[in-house]
C-alpha cells in the first residue's frame, strides 16, 4: 500500500475504534498499517490492546512478534511466535518467522526444526527451503544447503536469491563453474542485487580470470557503494595486477567505510612497500597490528591478507 493509503486505512481504524473501543479487529488493522509505514511504536502498542481484548488470536501474537523482529528484539519475538503456535499449531507464517528468529540468533538447530514444520505443513513453501537451506549451509552441511535450494529453485524458478545462496554452497565446495552459473542466473532475474556481482567477482578471482572480477566489483560497487568488502577485493585483484595505485585507493576506501579492518591496512601497507612508499607501508603496518595484534604478522605475511 502506498503511504496515502496506509493514512487513510489507519484513519478508517481510529473511526471505528472510537466507536467501538472494544474492536479488537481494529486495534490489528491498524496495527498492521503501523507496521507497514515502520512505526514500530505505534504497530506494537494496538497490537497490545488488540491482544487485551482477544487474547487468543494467534495472527496478532504473530504480527507483534514480526514487529520485534525488525526492532532487533530476537527474544520478544520467539515468545510472541511461540505464543501464536500454542494458539494455533497449524500457522505456518509463525513457524517460520520464528525459525528465521533462531537463525538470527545463532540457534540453527531451533531454525531448522521450524522450517521442517512449515516445509511438512506446506510443502510447496519455497521460501521455508530457502531457509533451511541457508540455515544448513551456516552449519557448514553443504549437500543438504544445495539440496534445499535445489527444491526451492524448483518450486519458485523465479527466487533470485536461491540461486545466489546456492552458488555460495557450490563455492565453498569449490565447485567455481557451478557457483558462476548460479551467480548468471541470480543476476538474470535481479540485476539490481549488488551481492550476486560481488560473489561472482569472488569466484572470477578464485579462477585467477581477475580482468572479470574487477568487471563485477564494479557492478557491486555501482549498486552498494557502502560495501566495504567489494572495494577491499577489488584492492586484492588491483594488487594481483601489479596495479598498486588502484589497489591503494581501493583498501583506502575500504577502510574509510571499516576503520576497524586490519586486513585492509595490512594490504594497504604491502601495496605501499611494494610501491616503495616505506613511510607510509610502516604506518599501515602498524596500525593493523594495533587493531589485530593476535593474527597480524608483518614480518610473515608473504602475501594479501
Amino acid at each position: 500500500m502506498h503511504e496515502d493509503e496506509l493514512d487513510l486505512a489507519i484513519e478508517e481504524c481510529t473511526k471505528v475504534i472510537a466507536l467501538d473501543p472494544k474492536d479488537a479487529e481494529a486495534y490489528r488493522d491498524r496495527g498492521l498499517a503501523y507496521y507497514d509505514k515502520g512505526d514500530y511504536g505505534r504497530a506494537i502498542a494496538d497490537f497490545d490492546q488488540a491482544i487485551a481484548l482477544d487474547p487468543h488470536d494467534a495472527e496478532t501474537h504473530s504480527d507483534r512478534g514480526l514487529v520485534y523482529y525488525f526492532r532487533g528484539e530476537l527474544d520478544r519475538a520467539i515468545a510472541d511466535y511461540h505464543q501464536a503456535i500454542l494458539l494455533d499449531p497449524q500457522l505456518v507464517e509463525a513457524y517460520n518467522n520464528r525459525g528465521t528468529a533462531y537463525y538470527d540468533t545463532g540457534d540453527l538447530g531451533q531454525a531448522i526444526t521450524d522450517y521442517d514444520r512449515v516445509i511438512a505443513l506446506d510443502p510447496q513453501d519455497a521460501d521455508a527451503y530457502y531457509n533451511r537451506g541457508n540455515a544448513y549451509h551456516e552449519m557448514g552441511d553443504l549437500d543438504r544447503a544445495i539440496a534445499d535450494f535445489d527444491q526451492a529453485i524448483a518450486l519458485d524458478p523465479m527466487l533470485a536469491p536461491a540461486y545466489n545462496n546456492r552458488g555460495l554452497a557450490h563455492y565453498d565446495r569449490g565447485e567455481l563453474d557451478l557457483a558462476i552459473a548460479d551467480y548468471d542466473q541470480a543476476i538474470a532475474l535481479d540485476p539490481g542485487s549488488a551481492d550476486p556481482y560481488y560473489n561472482r567477482g569472488n569466484a572470477y578471482a578464485s579462477l585467477d580470470e581477475l580482468d572479470q572480477a574487477i568487471a563485477d566489483y564494479d557492478h557491486a560497487i555501482a549498486l552498494d557503494p557502502q560495501d566495504a568488502g567489494a572495494y577491499f577485493n577489488r584492492g586484492n585483484a588491483y594488487f594481483s595486477l601489479d596495479d598498486m595505485d588502484q589497489a591503494i585507493a581501493d583498501y583506502g576506501q575500504a577502510i574509510a567505510l571499516n576503520p576497524q579492518d586490519a586486513d585492509a591496512y595490512l594490504n594497504r601497507g604491502l601495496a605501499y612497500d611494494n610501491r616503495g612508499d616505506m613511510d607510509q607501508a610502516i604506518a599501515d603496518y602498524d596500525q593493523a597490528m594495533a587493531l589485530d595484534p593476535q593474527d597480524i604478522d608483518v614480518d610473515s605475511a608473504g602475501g594479501l591478507a
